[in-house]
């Protein structure tokens, strides 16, 4: 039990800092609610582009391939949480790990697979 109290102390600045940052962010808020300026202009509401008339809607549709690149963007981002905390710690994980590992970038290697075979990493 002693260990367990341990871990709980270890997390305690943590948690202080959680709180610290979130009323932070909480009074931030509040505080440009109720100092900063409000106006209800038409004009407020357009798009900036250096002091020219907007040429077009803000609110225009973004492409999909956009989309499909951000989402490999994350997929392989995640792998590289995950990979970096088992390379450090790899001689001793044990044989176990290494296996789960292998299959997750087997898992990761198969999505790759399949957005190359759809064309999706095509620019066009």
């Amino acid at each position: 039990m002693p260990q367990a109290d341990a871990l709980y102390v270890n997390y305690v600045p943590v948690l202080l800092a959680t709180i610290t940052g979130f009323m932070m962010v909480l009074t931030a808020i509040i505080a440009s609610r109720l100092l900063a300026p409000f106006s209800a202009e038409r004009e407020k509401g357009t798009t900036y582009e250096c002091g020219m008339l907007p040429i077009r809607r803000a609110s225009t549709n973004v492409g999909m391939r956009f989309y499909l690149y951000a989402i490999l963007f994350v997929v392989f981002d995640v792998e590289a949480v995950f990979i970096f905390p088992w390379a450090v710690t790899f001689v001793g994980i044990g044989q176990f790990a290494y296996w789960m590992m292998v299959i997750f970038i087997a898992i990761l290697g198969l999505g790759l697979g399949y957005a190359w075979k759809k064309g999706a990493l095509q620019w066009r």
